[in-house]
């Protein structure tokens, strides 16, 4: 259970952004580049639970894309350990944010969660493969017989159930969940991921788990790395991060969680918006909104480095 699942190193994936064509053509404006990856390294140990948050645009997304191959890297390595794939490497899937956009309006639940098992030829086909759906959607606590009925009949929170057993029909060890409850009523939310967290416990599963939730990160995390413009900024054991956060910018986030029992309490507010990541300010990058910034943080990049039980990219906080 100590062996990495997934190794990343020095990821980064960049777009090229082309200017209208009346700019490119006429004002001879240059292509620009968004770098909405820029250096990621990390591990997740098998069997375990790595969360990254952030604000939207920070490269939550992207990150998730590269991980299951939808992206390339620009540059970087994603190593994963050896697995029970037939090619000797672990097996990943992901599970989308939006369960209404997700799945086939015109396939019944049976035909999506079985194209998987198909493709990969898991099972023989007719009855064995049959037998298979049912079995998933029993796992994910629906009803085998739901396997004749349209995605439009299920509520947002089945529909997240079945996209969950299409995942699991290729036998995945490698899940990497974009979102999966954000789409979701709250009183489903928890129901989700506690289905989540029974498939871990069951099937020994990894998780890479993308959410600006930071209650259901908590709830389902042993690491998590907080992103900002594409990069991580602090990573640690989700009770150091939490219980005692390093970074300016993750003291931001978890003050903007509400707290009954001090509805009153000091909170670090942003002076700006997230800045673009076209054109990202110099220095570190979260200095236009950072109550500790100084000179040093406006012309020159923090290194990461060990503080107190997490790792943190900060010329100045302390533990």
């Amino acid at each position: 259970m100590d062996q990495a699942a997934l190794d990343v190193d020095n990821v980064a994936c960049w777009f090229d952004i082309p200017p209208p064509w009346f700019e490119r053509a006429v004002l001879r404006k240059p292509v620009v580049r968004l770098k909405a990856v820029d250096g990621l390294s990390f591990s997740i140990r098998r069997g375990s639970t790595l969360s990254i948050v952030g604000e939207s645009g920070c490269g939550k997304s992207t990150l998730a894309r590269l991980v299951v191959g939808l992206y390339r890297p620009t540059h970087g390595s994603l190593s994963f350990a050896a697995g029970n794939g037939r090619d000797g490497k672990v097996r990943t899937q992901m599970i989308f944010q939006d369960p209404f956009a997700s799945l086939n309006p015109r396939w019944r639940v049976g035909a999506i969660i079985a194209e998987p098992i198909r493709q990969m030829k898991l099972r023989e086909p007719g009855m064995e493969t049959d037998r298979r759906v049912r079995e998933l959607l029993e796992t994910v606590g629906l009803s085998g017989r739901d396997a004749s009925r349209f995605p439009h009949a299920f509520s947002g929170g089945q529909r997240q159930r079945i996209s969950i057993a299409r995942a699991l029909a290729a036998e995945p060890e490698f899940l990497v969940c974009d979102e999966p409850t954000s789409a979701l009523d709250v009183s489903v939310q928890a129901q989700i991921l506690n289905l989540l967290k029974d498939l871990q416990r069951d099937l020994g599963l990894t998780y890479l788990f993308i959410s600006h939730n930071l209650a259901a990160v908590r709830h389902v995390s042993d690491r998590v790395a907080v992103m900002y413009l594409g990069r991580i900024v602090e990573e640690g054991a989700v009770d150091e991060v939490f219980d005692r956060p390093k970074h300016p910018y993750t003291r931001f986030l978890l003050d903007t969680v509400p707290n009954l029992d001090q509805p009153k309490r000091d909170r670090v507010s942003a002076a700006i918006d997230l800045p673009s990541p076209i054109n990202p300010p110099p220095g570190c990058s979260y200095n236009p909104r950072c109550p500790l910034v100084t000179s040093l943080c406006r012309t020159q990049a923090p290194e990461v480095r060990p503080l107190g039980g997490a790792l943190v990219r900060c010329h100045h906080t302390t533990a």
